[in-house]
């Protein structure tokens, strides 16, 4: 069963702790297409696997903050070697048929063919900051997405047990480049002159 992107239409269940979609119905049935439509249509990140949308928690403070200090620490390494570096919501294909939308996405040359406006079609360095709905998320089932779109590396800031895991492509699997905890310098395989204090960001505020 199919619907018509271009007359969708969401029903909201408005409760005392906040609007959710009402996406029950059509879940393992929705197309791109549709999936796209949506995304254009709300401010919620959403992401998309072969027919099933999943709508991610919206950010606390905490997670912005780390956020940002990030895409600052990263933004200052790329920028000067014509790189390009954004922040969610955006979305980045998988592949047809899944979507995923991380919290940084990095391409080290911003004339790369995978730069899209509406949505990239792969990176070279990603990073997500665990959420605590549902850590196996960003710790499980994205390392084999982000292995599968044939990105080079990916940033896991767990603020669950204050540790950063950069994991590093080898052939269609990531391998851990390191397991950084606090007191030490988390540093990236991909861009060797590039590290962060994990206190620091710990400790953002």
């Amino acid at each position: 069963m199919a619907v018509d992107a271009h007359s969708l239409e969401f029903r909201l269940i408005r409760r005392a702790d906040g609007v959710d979609l009402d996406l029950l119905p059509l879940q393992g049935l929705w197309t791109d297409e549709q999936y796209l439509a949506l995304t254009n249509q709300t401010n919620h990140l959403i992401e998309f696997t072969d027919g099933e949308i999943e709508v991610l928690p919206m950010p606390t403070s905490s997670h912005q903050v780390m956020l940002l200090l990030l895409y600052d620490l990263f933004r200052a390494v790329i920028q000067p070697i014509g790189g390009r570096i954004l922040v969610a919501p955006l979305r980045i294909q998988v592949r047809p048929g899944k979507y995923r939308e991380p919290d940084i996405l990095m391409l080290r040359d911003a004339s790369d063919p995978r730069y899209q406006d509406a949505f990239w079609l792969g990176a070279d360095l990603v990073v997500e900051i665990v959420s605590p709905d549902r850590p196996e998320r960003d710790t499980q089932e994205k390392p084999r997405d982000y292995a599968e779109a044939g990105i080079s590396e990916y940033w896991i800031v767990n603020p669950l047990d204050a540790t950063i895991t950069v994991l590093a492509l080898v052939g269609n699997s990531y391998r851990p480049h390191g397991v950084f905890q606090r007191g030490e310098r988390a540093t990236s395989h991909l861009l060797q002159s590039f590290g962060v204090l994990v206190d620091q960001v710990f400790e953002a505020k």
